[in-house]
């Protein structure tokens, strides 16, 4: 439970009354979730879609079904499911309305699955549903050896799209490996880099730093070209730095004549839920048939939530870090 605004120290184990499930509702025992840079913005209590300090940080959920309420037939006791539930998900189990769940294969690795349900998803959703991106052309990933970052890396790869990832050079083995080329963003210039790759710049970007990577990202993209922003995992540290990469991305790219779009899964998925069902099933189904390969930084306990965020805090992570029951 995180307990107060503040450092990973305000995560803190307690003991809950389990709960039966009401109307409409189920009983999921947590068999995997994961942890990001999302978790570390709610617990210093910047994050919109957060409830009310205290409560049971955790953005994803898979597990299996082990009480159904009345009401229920989408699932039943015993079925392997995911949800994306932004909070709640850092527990041995968790009550959900049975209609956000989505089924998973049982022949999938519980921590690779569990890596798709945000920052797959997240991945997915902004090159096909935002920047719709073709075969043909080129992509920046700006941050490109974090969980999303290696996803876009992947999905972009898969997609027929040239892809520039800008990282570390301590990085650059991993966005080579994910088929990307890689370049410095942390002693050199982004808007360098990919023009010395792609002269006239890329057809997408997308920013997953924020700040002044933001308006880096808008000059590495081509005049009709489109910047995506997401998470900005770069700015957790300054609310100062998060507006400056919003205001890159939506005020400052429109201006230099590129589209800017800000993606945020929750405010999507609440908008609609569908898209993200389906393409969380798809990328389900990638997965069984070994066409996706989630790097995975870590594999935690279920409830070693500080240990996790203590890993975010010091930056450098490469994948996800994933907490497993079984671990």
């Amino acid at each position: 439970m995180l307990t107060g605004k503040g450092g990973p120290e305000m995560l803190r184990p307690v003991e809950l009354p389990v709960q039966e499930p009401g109307s409409g509702q189920v009983r999921v025992a947590v068999r995997a979730t994961g942890a990001g840079g999302t978790d570390v913005t709610m617990r210093r209590g910047w994050y919109m879609f957060a409830p009310r300090i205290p409560f049971v940080p955790g953005y994803e959920v898979l597990g299996d079904v082990e009480a159904v309420g009345p009401g229920v037939t989408e699932v039943g006791v015993g079925d392997r499911v995911a949800a994306l539930v932004v909070h709640g998900g850092y527990a041995e189990k968790i009550l959900l309305p049975a209609q956000v769940l989505v089924p998973v294969p049982r022949e999938l690795d519980d921590g690779e699955a569990v890596a798709l349900i945000l920052n797959y998803t997240t991945a997915y959703q902004a090159i096909h549903r935002v920047a719709k991106v073709r075969a043909g052309q080129t992509a920046l990933v700006a941050g490109a050896s974090g969980g999303v970052g290696t996803a876009l890396l992947e999905l972009l790869h898969d997609a027929g799209v040239r892809v520039i990832g800008s990282g570390a050079p301590a990085r650059h083995a991993l966005i080579r490996e994910l088929g990307a080329t890689p370049i410095d963003d942390r002693h050199a210039s982004i808007e360098s880099g990919v023009r010395e790759i792609v002269a006239e710049g890329v057809d997408a970007a997308f920013d997953g730093l924020g700040g002044r990577f933001s308006s880096a990202c808008v000059r590495a993209t081509r005049k009709g070209g489109t910047v995506v922003g997401y998470g900005f995992s770069g700015t957790h540290n300054s609310k100062l730095a998060t507006a400056r990469g919003m205001l890159s991305v939506l005020l400052g790219a429109p201006l230099s004549g590129r589209r800017g779009r800000f993606y945020g899964i929750t405010a999507w998925y609440r908008r609609d839920p569908e898209p993200f069902r389906a393409d969380l099933a798809q990328l389900f189904s990638l997965l069984a048939a070994g066409k996706l390969h989630p790097k995975i930084a870590a594999r935690l306990p279920l409830l070693a939530a500080r240990e996790a965020n203590e890993m975010l805090e010091r930056g450098g992570v490469q994948g996800k870090i994933v907490h497993l029951a079984t671990a």
